[in-house]
Formats: C-alpha cells, sequence, structure tokens
C-alpha cells in the first residue's frame, strides 16, 4: 500500500508540473514570437515482484511481474512551428518566415536569439541611434555588430529590405545603402536553446553553435516581413483541452492515494 501511495504522489507532482506548463503557454499566448512548450514524461523505476522463472521445477515462465513506481516530467520541449504574421504599424517590427533568428546582446555582452522581432530605435550610451529591443538590448547585423544610424539620419527615412537590408533616403529621394543587415541565424536542434527570460534563447551544447544564414552555406535563407510581428504558436484551444486531461490525470492520482488509505485503514482495522 505504501508503494501505491508513493507512486500515486509522483502521478500528482507530475500533473501539476504540466498545469504549470499549460498555464504559461496561455500566459503567453499575446507574446510575441513565444514558442509553445510541450511537456513529456517519462516512467520511473519498476520492482520485480515475480522472476521469469520462479518455479520449483525451474520451469520457465515467458511473462514477470513488475510494479512500476510511477512517473515523472522527462522535458518540457519547445515547439518551433512558424506563428501566424501579425500587421503592424510600427516600421522597426519584423517578423522571420523561415527557421532563424534574430540576434541580440545581453546586459552581460553574451549574444542571445529571439524570434520576437518588436524593435525600437533607442539611443546608446555614446549618443547614436541604435535598434534595440524594449529593454534596450542591442539588435546585432549579420557580423555581429550593433546596428546603428549615421550621423544626422532620421530613423523615419530607414528603409529595411525583405532580405534584411536597411538604407535610407536622402532630402532628395535617393536611397543610400547602410551595408548592415539584421542578423538571422539557424541552429541544428533549436530545442536545445536555453530559455532564459524577456523572450530571450542562450546557444547549449544540445543546440549546436548558431549558423549565420549569410556565410553558411546549405542554409534555406529566412524571410524577413517588415512592418508585421509573428504571433505565439499557443493554440488556446488545445491548451484548454490539455489542461482538462492534466486535471482528470490529478484527480485519479488523488482518488488513488484516497484508496490505497481507506485499504490501510481497513487493513489496521482488522485487529480490532
Amino acid at each position: 500500500m505504501v508503494r501505491s501511495l508513493h507512486t500515486a504522489a509522483t502521478g500528482m507532482i507530475a500533473q501539476q508540473a504540466n498545469v504549470d506548463n499549460i498555464s504559461n503557454n496561455l500566459a503567453n499566448v499575446n507574446t510575441v514570437g513565444y514558442k509553445q512548450q510541450k511537456t513529456e514524461f517519462k516512467s520511473l523505476l519498476y520492482q520485480t515482484i515475480q522472476t521469469r522463472t520462479t518455479t520449483a521445477n525451474g520451469e520457465e515462465k515467458p511473462i514477470a511481474a513488475q510494479v512500476g513506481l510511477g512517473t515523472r516530467v522527462a522535458a518540457n520541449t519547445a515547439v518551433y512551428t512558424q506563428g501566424a504574421l501579425l500587421a503592424s504599424e510600427n516600421n522597426t517590427d519584423f517578423a522571420i518566415v523561415g527557421d532563424g533568428f534574430f540576434a541580440v546582446r545581453g546586459a552581460d555582452g553574451e549574444t542571445y536569439y529571439t524570434r520576437g522581432g518588436n524593435f525600437n530605435w533607442s539611443i546608446a550610451a555614446n549618443g547614436n541611434v541604435m535598434l534595440a529591443t524594449n529593454e534596450g538590448y542591442p539588435v546585432l547585423d549579420t557580423a555581429g555588430n550593433p546596428i546603428v544610424l549615421p550621423a544626422g539620419v532620421s530613423a523615419g527615412n530607414v528603409e529595411v529590405s525583405g532580405r534584411g537590408d536597411f538604407g535610407y533616403r536622402t532630402a532628395e529621394g535617393a536611397y543610400v545603402a547602410m551595408n548592415q543587415s539584421l542578423g538571422l541565424f539557424q541552429f541544428n536542434n533549436p530545442g536545445g536553446l536555453e530559455l532564459t527570460g524577456s523572450n530571450l534563447l542562450a546557444v547549449t551544447n544540445a543546440s549546436g553553435n548558431a549558423l549565420n544564414e549569410n556565410t553558411t552555406a546549405g542554409l534555406i535563407r529566412s524571410q524577413i516581413k517588415q512592418n508585421y510581428l509573428e504571433g505565439s504558436n499557443v493554440q488556446v484551444a488545445n491548451e484548454m483541452v490539455n489542461m482538462i486531461i492534466a486535471q482528470r490525470a490529478y484527480q485519479l492520482n488523488s482518488k488513488a492515494i484516497t484508496t490505497s488509505d481507506d485499504m490501510l485503514e481497513q487493513a489496521n482495522n482488522l485487529k480490532r
């Protein structure tokens, strides 16, 4: 009976983690570039209560008797499917169509990656106007440098091509290239990226090194859509169904604990 109590308790703990993950998905349904997280489970150790050969004459039994000892959360896996494109009136809003990621320089000087393209022009510490995230982190170009406007150029005159190339219009209407392009990077295993908060992802050994779309041969280049944002890929209806399933599983494990407790009580009362 103690085994059943522990087994059901592991199920309750695992389903609580599942509900936490579903709640996070629903909370980020309107977060730009957010990718749905899916909880995966794995079984715990099994206890053998009867081996395949237990008869006195040594006759072999084809099937053993094993009892599982519960479950636990194995991983929260990100689902990197394309989110819906949402129109925007901000000229510094960009959506990626493809497998690429924007590069951002964090407060610690390290490079992070994101699918959220809701950027703004910001004044850097040296007075230059640069493209930055809402937190003020510089957005990097294909060479890993911040995208900075030339002196005297207004942010309203900047144009960005479908390949992410920056340029601006002079007062006479002439187009001048800035020789800077939005950096787009891919990963052999994007599921191995580490979530760091603020919609940023860090490189790990599991993800592999970032592959620059501008210099790495064989990659299918992503497209950049100006005046669009990539919405989250969370499907609210699916998440609500998943929450109901998790809630029912939690209740079933709770019922198993109650039943085991009742059986233990009845066993104790046999002495009376």
